[in-house]
């Protein structure tokens, strides 16, 4: 005869089955570009422990409840004793859950000012504005301010002052893998400073519901050496460099034909709008439409054809009336800008 799983067996393996998946899913989420349990700086850290002790004390608390409701569950109703009942709900239900969440309270009060605090006053300063919906970034440098669009470059192992406003709606400013979050309120400044310790790329994200294509709002981060850094700024700084063959040429005069430039900056050309993001050097990003699609050039003619289908609710217009040649043509120029 064969064995077949008896009544209590069923449940048990799919128990046994449920919780496989569940570890499956959360060792999954410990790791990625967009982790907050996978730290790559300090503040980080330091959040990160933060949870863990919070966690701590909500499956404390949890298990006191839950053996207080076991204890009166499985022993008898008469071998209870009313004062010794009485005793357990209040040091159970009423004592020690105020004292855990006390002494996390004040563990949690303890790390907000190191995690607020400025940078040094020589540390680079980066200007981020939130736009609906994408993402303005300015560095102050000794020559004036380098502007960038959806991507933050980063030195290794030097704190970063970064300096928060919104152009429209509250968003929030987030890079899980270097900090908390920080809100970005129309009319004020708010300020965050953060560091990475490693080299590496990351993922940021606006933390804050903002409008319908909130969950397209991203950007991307690359922490690089001193050296590296210092050299991706300078290529930043740059006009943009000329087209290089006859089909970028094209793509250059549709740009500026097609009015592009009444919206998009690219230094070096007549295209000096400042509503949209600055193209100078788009070329070189890794993602188009604030982390939307990877940066190449059939994604580059599905945007500029069929933005507005992409992104629900973005304010550049289609330009679905162009052919495919000449689509290609810009989506060749564009790519050359790095």
């Amino acid at each position: 005869m064969t064995d077949r799983p008896g009544p209590v067996r069923r449940p048990l393996a799919a128990v046994k089955a449920l919780l496989g998946a569940l570890s499956a899913v959360a060792a999954a989420g410990c790791g990625g570009t967009q982790s907050a349990l996978d730290p790559a700086g300090p503040a980080a850290a330091e959040v990160l422990t933060l949870f863990w002790w919070m966690l701590g004390g909500a499956i404390l608390i949890w298990a006191l409840v839950a053996g207080l409701a076991v204890y009166a569950i499985v022993i008898d109703r008469p071998r209870h004793d009313p004062a010794a009942t009485r005793w357990w709900v209040i040091g159970g239900g009423v004592v020690a859950p105020t004292v855990i969440l006390t002494v996390l309270l004040i563990y949690g009060l303890r790390l907000i000012p190191p995690l607020v605090r400025d940078a040094p006053a020589d540390s680079l300063t980066v200007e981020v504005d939130g736009v609906r919906w994408w993402w303005r970034m300015r560095y102050r440098t000794p020559d004036g301010p380098v502007e960038t669009a959806n991507e933050l470059c980063l030195p290794v192992g030097e704190p970063v002052q970064f300096l928060l406003r919104s152009d429209d709606v509250i968003h929030s400013f987030w890079i899980p893998a270097l900090g908390g979050k920080m809100d970005m309120i129309p009319g004020r400044e708010n300020r965050l400073a953060l560091q990475a310790d490693r080299a590496g790329t990351f993922r940021g994200a606006c933390a804050e519901y903002c409008g319908a294509s909130h969950a397209l709002m991203n950007f991307d981060v690359r922490t690089l050496p001193r050296a590296e850094f210092e050299a991706w700024l300078a290529g930043q700084a740059a006009p943009a460099a000329a087209p290089e063959t006859a089909l970028a040429e094209r793509g250059e005069r549709l740009f500026l034909a097609s009015g592009c430039g009444a919206c998009h900056a690219v230094r070096g050309t007549a295209a000096d709008g400042g509503v949209g993001p600055d193209l100078t050097h788009i070329g070189g990003r890794l993602t188009i439409g604030a982390g939307l699609l990877p940066n190449d050039e059939d994604t580059l003619m599905r945007w500029i054809a069929r933005c507005d289908e992409l992104k629900p609710d973005v304010d550049m217009p289609a330009f679905d009336h162009l052919s495919d040649d000449e689509l290609r043509a810009l989506a060749v120029y564009l790519k050359g800008l790095r």
